[in-house]
This record gives C-alpha cells, sequence and structure tokens, in this order.
C-alpha cells in the first residue's frame, strides 16, 4: 500500500513539475513578444520622426496645450500603414491648381462649400496655428510624402489650423519657387483641407501657407 501512495505521489510530482515548467515558458513566450511589440513600436516612431523630422511646435503656443487634447483612439498600425500608402500615391502633380485658386493677390483657396467669410479670417488670424512643418531642402517625392503624414497626423489628433512652410525658392536654381507651387496642388487634393491663405509676413510670408483643417 505504501508503494502505491509512494508512486501516485510521485507521479503527482511530476506533473506539479510539468506545470511549472509549461508556465515558465509561457511567461517568457509573453516576456518575448511584450518586448518585440516594443521594438516595433520604436522602430515606427523613429520612420515617422524621420519623415516628419521638420514639423516643430510654433514658438507662440503654449507647452501645455497639447496635454488638454483628448488622445486619439488607437488604430491598427498596418492599415494606418497602407491609408498612408494610398494617400500618397493618390497625390498627382499634373493637376491644374491655378484653376481652382482665388484670384486674390494670395491666390488663396477654399472649397466651394466654405464661404469667403473663412479666408478673411484665416488671413486674419482668427485660428491658432496649433503646428507646422519646414519642407525645406526636400525634394519634390519627400515633401509630397512628408507633408502627407504631417496632414494625416494632424487630422488624428484633431488640429485645426496648421502652418506648412514651403520656402521662396531663394535657394532653387534660378530662384524658381518650385515646392510652391506643388504644394498647392497637393493642398487642393486633400479631403481634410478645407481652405489656405499666403502666410502674414510674421509666419513666413510668400513662403508658407497657413491651412484649415476639417474639424
Amino acid at each position: 500500500m505504501s508503494a502505491k501512495l509512494e508512486r501516485r505521489a510521485l507521479g503527482d510530482l511530476g506533473e506539479l513539475r510539468d506545470a511549472l515548467a509549461r508556465a515558465q515558458h509561457e511567461a517568457e513566450q509573453r516576456k518575448r513578444s511584450a518586448r518585440a511589440e516594443r521594438e516595433r513600436t520604436e522602430h515606427e516612431r523613429t520612420l515617422f520622426a524621420r519623415a516628419v523630422g521638420a514639423v516643430q511646435r510654433p514658438s507662440g503656443e503654449p507647452r501645455h496645450a497639447a496635454a488638454t487634447r483628448t488622445p486619439p483612439a488607437p488604430e491598427p498600425r498596418q492599415r494606418e500603414r497602407d491609408e498612408r500608402a494610398a494617400l500618397r500615391q493618390s497625390l498627382s502633380d499634373e493637376i491644374d491648381v491655378e484653376s481652382l485658386l482665388d484670384t486674390d493677390a494670395a491666390l488663396s483657396y477654399r472649397r466651394p462649400e466654405i464661404g469667403p467669410d473663412v479666408v478673411r479670417k484665416l488671413r486674419r488670424g482668427h485660428w491658432t496655428i496649433q503646428a507646422e512643418i519646414d519642407l525645406h531642402g526636400l525634394n519634390r517625392d519627400g515633401a509630397r510624402e512628408a507633408l502627407t503624414a504631417f496632414l494625416h497626423d494632424a487630422e488624428r489628433h484633431g488640429l485645426r489650423c496648421v502652418r506648412v512652410v514651403h520656402g521662396k525658392g531663394n535657394g532653387s536654381p534660378g530662384r524658381a519657387a518650385v515646392l510652391k507651387d506643388k504644394v498647392r496642388g497637393w493642398l487642393v487634393q486633400k479631403r481634410e483641407v478645407l481652405a489656405f491663405v499666403q502666410a502674414r509676413a510674421s509666419d513666413g510670408g510668400s513662403g508658407a501657407l497657413v491651412v484649415l483643417l476639417r474639424a
């Protein structure tokens, strides 16, 4: 009888040892998965920072303002990457932007459903500039990709008014403002852009645009 009890006890110990081994293995797997997820997140943040590295907070905006905004709802990362790729590919360089601009001194733009009073308010600084991107030094494709990512991120964070610095072309061959025309053409194709005007002299003048986004 004692031999049976001893065998049963040994069997129970073996099962306990196996259960502990399985639990330890599962814990290690969870740690590896969590570490891999952190590494993927950090890698994606690094890639985004490289693409939109020129984004900076305007000096006049209080540093605590960002903390008051409601954080965006989490989105699947792969779907976000797919959406950005589709938006980037959909921007044409062949659009005749001149026909879409208002023929005022600054060649402003507004969607048909947006009234002219919105443009006047935008020009007078009615909306506070919440973020900006500087496209200086980027080629056409790099600027298009950075602008797309910037607008997408601004929309996700609920920003209403942003500044896009495209430069005046003083450093370009023939002093031609290549990006200036390209940026205007790209902006009119973006569904989130309601209107834009040339920035005031204090905000960049003819080298920048102030853009109003959907609420």
